[in-house]
C-alpha cells in the first residue's frame, strides 16, 4: 500500500495527516507507531485520518492514533492541522469546516493568506466537564486530586475535554519533572483510560504557562485539549478570565471560555511525503 501523508504542526504539536475515501484500508496501530517514530520513521506526535463524514451536517471526519499507535478521542491541535489539509482537498467552505470526531461535531473557522492557504484555525472544542464519570476518573470529586512521585507532591483537577486531563498546579513549568513523572501520572489507577497531564502556572488573569505529558505520546511542545482543560480548571477557581493565552514550548494558544470553548492558533504545513508501506515495513 502506498500512503500519501502531509506533515503539519500547530505550535509545535506535529501530526501526519492521511486523506481517505470510501473503501480505503485503515492504518493499523503498528504502522501508525512506526510512521510516527522519530528515529526510524517520519516522526510525529500522532497520525490523523481525514475521511468522509460519518455524521449528518459534517464535511469530513477526524480519527487519531497517538505516537504509540493507540486511538485518541480528540486533539485540538490535530483538528487544526486536519483543517489545513481538508481545505486544500476541497472539504468545507472558504472560511469554515465542520468535522466529526469520536467526541462529537466541531465547527472550525479558517484564516487564509493571500494565496488562499490556511495559516490559522480556531475550533469549537465543546464544553469542559468536571463530571467524574464523563472524564472518566474513579473519584467522588475531580477536584484537588493528589499524587506523590519520587517525594514530589502534586495537586490538581481532573477535566474532560472529550479526552481525560489532569491539570496540576506547579510553581514553574520549566522546572517541573514532566518527563520523569509524567509516565507515572499518566497511568494513575484513578484514570481507567489513562490521562493527559498538564503542569501549569498562572502568570496573570489572562496568561498561563504550561507543559504537557500527553497520553500515548510523551511530552509534546503543545496540546490543544490540554490548553482548554487548563484554562477551564483555572477559570473555575477564579484564577483567569474568559480569554486566556496559554503559553507552551511551541508557541501560544488562544482559549476563549463560554458555554463551549474555542481554541485558536497558527497552522504550518511542513511537507508531503509518499510512503511504500511494504518497503517501509522491511
Amino acid at each position: 500500500m502506498n500512503l500519501t501523508l502531509a506533515k503539519l504542526h500547530a505550535t509545535g504539536n506535529d501530526f501526519l495527516v492521511r486523506t481517505t475515501r470510501e473503501g480505503d484500508a485503515p492504518i493499523s496501530a503498528r504502522l501508525a507507531a512506526a510512521l510516527c517514530d522519530r528515529h526510524t520513521g517520519i516522526g510525529a506526535d500522532g497520525l490523523i485520518t481525514l475521511g468522509p463524514p460519518t455524521s449528518s451536517g459534517a464535511d469530513c471526519s477526524f480519527r487519531l492514533r497517538n505516537a504509540d499507535g493507540g486511538e485518541a478521542e480528540l486533539s485540538g491541535n490535530g483538528l487544526r492541522c486536519l483543517a489545513w489539509v481538508a481545505a486544500r482537498d476541497g472539504f468545507g467552505s472558504e472560511r469554515s469546516l465542520v468535522v466529526d470526531s469520536l467526541a462529537g461535531l466541531h465547527d472550525i473557522g479558517l484564516a487564509r493568506d493571500a494565496d488562499g492557504m490556511v495559516v490559522a484555525a480556531d475550533v469549537d472544542m465543546g464544553a469542559a466537564t468536571f463530571d467524574p464519570q464523563q472524564i472518566p476518573v474513579l473519584a467522588d470529586s475531580p477536584f484537588d486530586l493528589t499524587a506523590t512521585v519520587h517525594s514530589t507532591e502534586y495537586r490538581g483537577d481532573a477535566v474532560g475535554m472529550g479526552n481525560p486531563h489532569w491539570v496540576l498546579r506547579v510553581d514553574d513549568p520549566e522546572l517541573a519533572r514532566v518527563v520523569q513523572h509524567g509516565p507515572r501520572l499518566e497511568h494513575d489507577d484513578r484514570f481507567p483510560k489513562r490521562t493527559n497531564v498538564e503542569f501549569a502556572a498562572v502568570e496573570d488573569d489572562h496568561t498561563v504557562r504550561m507543559r504537557v505529558w500527553e497520553r500515548g505520546a510523551g511530552e509534546t511542545r503543545s496540546c490543544g485539549t490540554g490548553a482548554c482543560a487548563t484554562a477551564a480548571a483555572l477559570h473555575r477557581r477564579g484564577l483567569v478570565g474568559d480569554d486566556v493565552t496559554v503559553c507552551v514550548p511551541g508557541g501560544a494558544l488562544q482559549v476563549r471560555l463560554g458555554p463551549t470553548i474555542r481554541l485558536g492558533g497558527p497552522v504550518v504545513h511542513v511537507f508531503d511525503v509518499r510512503v511504500d508501506t511494504e518497503r517501509f515495513a522491511r
